[in-house]
């Protein structure tokens, strides 16, 4: 977060007593470096503003995807937007100028809510690899618990209650603790900037322990995903050598979601597909399997058979709809592990390097670590939230379809038919 870096264009140099004296030196930047830095500022902020709202209107126009999953990427959504909308936007004339102008006020204002955003962004993150965790491991239970959206309103919540308690509290009382204020007029930052140990500690719960957790979440549903891989190989092995049914062909139906409004013609329309393809989105869908009977002059050979051919066929269709079930969940957990290992390797690139500067710059007062190289990583905690809203249609089919209608509300997907007996 780049709330608690000092203006660029100061200087700092330590007394006897250790404490830190800061004088402005003036602009640091000529008129040409300024105009390029200005423009590619204000292409950031548009791009995580537009790209957060277009989640948030996804949300509002398509009710397919409001579960609770995807609630918690709509939280996260909205801690992105408020970064893009207010932080950056605020920041942006105090690099430039080197001066902070708008009083201490909002300074202390602009800090909580800076440092507020950020953290919630992780514990956000944190949250929906818990929530992949749980549907790919305890599937039962999380399929049980996907109707309660006030459990996913109070863990939303609770993101917001934590990642202001852990920075908030010592934003605003931290002068009035230590007896006195080291921030110039003319600057905002943080009072625990060179506090080392502070920053050790809330780095500990901001990041570490967040990181350590999505590579757990991660870790578990690769290795759960292993296991089914491997129980699913050795089933078709032993089920090789069967005999496939005759009568019937057992094709996959995947049937999509409607709105009560669209006429009753629309609700029949799905996508067929022969045995072993399978939806590759990472959201549950609705599936149903339906023979189709074999064209020509095989009908008679069935009614001779009687109805001991008739259950032998009705089993074995049974027993290939749940195989094609299983493989079903595989895949879509296979999708979520791709999508979530995606995130996980975009926030650990995004901010290693800031917390790991953070503390050793405070840690040597500012003396070991040159300027430029802190403020870049700090911008790469405000690139993460632009880098967010692009993950989503890559990574889940609900999503990519929702942007599809929103932006292109004209483009009407083509429905297919159910496969009928002629």
């Amino acid at each position: 977060m780049g709330a608690d870096i000092p203006g660029i264009n100061t200087s700092f140099n330590l007394t006897h007593n250790d404490s830190s004296r800061i004088s402005s030196t003036g602009a640091a930047f000529s008129g040409f470096v300024m105009v390029i830095l200005a423009v590619l500022m204000v292409t950031l902020v548009v791009v995580v503003v537009v790209g957060n709202a277009l989640v948030i209107l996804a949300f509002i126009v398509d009710k397919s995807l409001r579960n609770q999953s995807n609630y918690f990427f709509l939280n996260l959504a909205i801690s992105d937007f408020l970064v893009g909308a207010f932080c950056i936007p605020v920041y942006i004339p105090y690099i430039l100028t080197g001066r902070w102008m708008f009083g201490r006020g909002l300074c202390k204002l602009w800090l909580v809510v800076d440092y507020l955003l950020c953290t919630a962004s992780v514990f956000n993150i944190v949250l929906i690899s818990y929530d992949r965790f749980l549907s790919v491991t305890r599937a039962v239970t999380y399929r049980a618990q996907q109707s309660m959206t006030s459990l996913a309103v109070w863990k939303m919540v609770a993101v917001w209650v934590l990642a202001f308690l852990l920075y908030g509290p010592a934003i605003i009382f931290w002068e009035f603790v230590v007896g006195s204020s080291n921030v110039p007029d003319d600057e905002c930052f943080a009072e625990f900037y060179y506090t080392w140990y502070f920053l050790l500690c809330a780095s500990t719960f901001e990041f570490f322990s967040p990181f350590i957790s999505v590579a757990f979440f991660n870790l578990s549903i690769y290795q759960n995903i292993r296991r089914r891989n491997k129980n699913r190989a050795i089933h078709m092995k032993e089920r090789g050598s069967q005999p496939q049914p005759q009568g019937s062909s057992v094709f996959f139906v995947k049937t999509r979601k409607v709105c009560s409004g669209e006429p009753a013609a629309a609700v029949a329309s799905a996508m067929v597909e022969v045995d072993d393809q399978f939806p590759s989105s990472s959201c549950p869908s609705h599936h149903t399997f339906v023979p189709k009977k074999k064209k020509g002059g095989g009908s008679g050979k069935r009614r001779s058979a009687g109805s001991h051919s008739r259950g032998a066929g009705s089993g074995a269709r049974g027993s290939a709809a749940k195989r094609i079930t299983q493989h079903s969940r595989l895949s879509r957990d296979k999708k979520i592990a791709k999508s979530l290992a995606i995130i996980v390797c975009i926030f650990g690139v995004c901010w290693a390097p800031y917390t790991l500067l953070m503390i050793i710059r405070a840690a040597c007062r500012g003396h070991c670590v040159d300027y430029h190289w802190y403020e870049i990583t700090f911008w790469l905690l405000w690139l993460n939230s632009a880098i967010n809203p692009f993950l989503y249609p890559l990574c889940h089919g609900s999503f990519k379809r929702a942007f599809i209608k929103i932006l292109c509300p004209k483009r009407q997907s083509v429905q297919p038919q159910i496969v009928t007996e002629s």
